[in-house]
């Protein structure tokens, strides 16, 4: 579904019954537990509605200032101009400040379009007339949630959604592996941690992307960020020993939502490899108790002086979003970070074509796009493996997540690519039947995480090897990070919105052709007589200044 398709819907209500994502891996991690405590606290993110017109001005906004071709390139706004092209109305405001009279504690954010709400579970219960649960997940964490819950009209009509009340989200978890061909053949540049021998280090990204030692880092005022989410918190010890194992000065200049002396493995991943690969930059580490993108976005477009970069390896399917005006309200806050100069970069995902839910089976498969990956506001990054056993060339990991949307139509940025991808004389694409050949294709750039030669991390004062797209996120983080650099040193401002110059800067990209992202799923086609999951997916690279360039790739299927 287009933006302007997304703005159209912005204009109905809610239903009167928000639902919870369907039957899906999300919920399979998740098991009800018993009511809650009725002096238990609840916080809530509502997504106050703003008007359509309104919202596609923000677009247009955003387009002229990340399109390298207009006049406007590089004029981003501040946080307080991107309020004013995006005001909710007075009316919306006063009608959701009103419902909440009894609340604990209502905040909104500085643009005023997002309530962050502290309300007892027996006041939440009256208001929505529903009854809230503890839920918790196969990792342990616990979460209150509601099955379902109704508002009155006049909310219905200013608010998009009540977010992290009945939303069950998908975990992250880390793919702690082996090598499954062998470990790599160079030279350990971690001689201290045996563990590393053979994995991937911050010397080996930085061998393979040609990454200057110096280039791009050290200048005043450039800033990047990883997100971490419940109960993913850091050792400082770790991340002082895996920088002085590695000969890397990796630190982190500013907490936000606080750390606990407790090692997180995914959080620990980020850390230590956005700081390797780029540690000259500032880095912040943002903590949210909740895993909750909503409230992410409301740390970041609440904080005028936000990092410019932020690494965040989070998703579900789009399936499992609670409803169009959901992924709306968040499309929203997307564009505001964009247009201020921000660029938000998401992991694709760790399960392929088939997404969290899974592909299923028999005549019922249908690939499962994630979210927000195959958002068109924000950057999603997929994983690699190399060829070989050597640093050289790459191929597309079998589970780094890629593939079409469901929801959102082809970019006009994106759609020369898209087009000759599906034209290439060798394509074999799957059958109709299981992708949307309409849909936005990502994720829109890639970088080793497949587990053929793993991540090399400490943790708890070990090494672990460890795969992903959230191994890849933070280094492509990292690398823009350091473009960023150059540019501020140069007076230039920083790239913002990267996807309008991913795609126009084709000639400078060079061509992986092997791998495809099956997901697992390849057996079953061929099974009911297709010819599996179809071409050589073209995973680019683009010579970002002379010796410094980083993998990038538009999609996978």
């Amino acid at each position: 579904m287009s933006l302007s398709k997304l703005v159209a819907l912005s204009a109905l209500t809610l239903a009167s019954a928000a639902r919870l994502p369907g039957a899906s891996a999300v919920s399979q991690s998740w098991s009800l537990g018993s009511a809650a405590s009725q002096d238990e606290t609840i916080v809530l993110n509502v997504m106050l509605r703003h008007s359509r017109g309104d919202v596609a001005r923000l677009e247009e906004v955003l387009l002229a200032v990340s399109d390298p071709k207009s006049d406007l390139y590089g004029k981003h706004l501040t946080l307080e101009q991107v309020g004013k092209i995006t005001p909710v109305p007075v009316a919306h405001k006063e009608t959701v400040r009103k419902f909440f009279t009894n609340a604990i504690d209502y905040k909104l954010t500085p643009n005023e379009d997002i309530a962050t709400v502290t309300l007892t579970v027996s006041e939440a219960e009256r208001l929505f007339a529903t009854s809230i649960h503890t839920y918790t997940h196969s990792s342990g964490a616990k979460i209150l949630r509601a099955s379902d819950y109704t508002v009155p009209s006049a909310m219905q009509e200013a608010v998009y959604i009540v977010g992290d009340l009945v939303e069950l989200p998908s975990i992250p978890t880390k793919p702690v592996v082996e090598a499954t061909a062998g470990p790599g053949t160079w030279d350990n540049s971690c001689p201290s941690l045996k563990g590393c021998a053979g994995f991937v280090t911050p010397s080996v990204l930085t061998t393979r992307y040609k990454i200057d030692a110096s280039s791009g880092m050290n200048v005043d005022g450039n800033s990047m960020a990883v997100s971490e989410f419940q109960g993913q918190y850091f050792k400082p010890t770790d991340i002082q020993k895996f920088g002085d194992s590695c000969g890397v000065n990796v630190t982190v200049d500013k907490l936000i939502g606080g750390n606990r002396n407790k090692a997180g493995v995914e959080s620990e991943l980020d850390i230590e490899y956005i700081g390797g690969v780029s540690p000259g930059i500032p880095l912040t580490v943002i903590y949210t108790n909740q895993f909750s993108l909503l409230n992410w976005m409301t740390t970041i477009n609440g904080d005028p002086d936000t990092a410019f970069v932020h690494s965040v390896s989070y998703g579900n399917d789009e399936n499992q979003q609670s409803g169009d005006d959901y992924e709306f309200a968040c499309n929203v806050q997307f564009m505001k970070a964009g247009a201020r100069g921000l660029s938000v970069l998401f992991a694709s995902g760790d399960q392929g074509v088939c997404g969290r839910e899974g592909c299923g089976n028999g005549n019922n498969i249908r690939f499962k796009p994630d979210f927000p990956a195959a958002s068109p506001y924000i950057t999603a990054v997929g994983g690699t493996d190399f060829v070989t056993n050597d640093i050289g060339d790459e191929a597309a990991w079998a589970l780094s997540g890629g593939g079409f949307s469901d929801t959102y139509d082809i970019p006009d940025w994106q759609a020369e690519a898209v087009s000759a991808y599906k034209n290439r004389a060798d394509a074999d694409l799957p059958p109709q039947s299981v992708w949307n050949n309409t849909g936005r294709g990502y994720p829109d750039v890639s970088a080793l995480g497949g587990q053929k030669t793993p991540y090399c991390v400490v943790a708890n004062g070990v090494t672990e090897g460890v795969a992903g797209t959230s191994a890849s996120c933070p280094v492509v983080a990292s690398v823009f990070a350091r473009l960023n650099g150059l540019r501020l040193a140069a007076g230039k401002p920083t790239m913002g919105w990267l996807n309008p110059w991913i795609y126009q800067n084709g000639d400078a990209f060079n061509d992986v052709q092997a791998g495809c992202n099956t997901g697992g799923v390849q057996r079953q086609i061929v099974l009911q007589g297709y010819r599996g999951l179809g071409p050589r997916n073209r995973i680019r690279h683009p010579q970002l200044r002379g010796d410094v360039h980083t993998r990038l790739t538009w999609w996978v299927i």
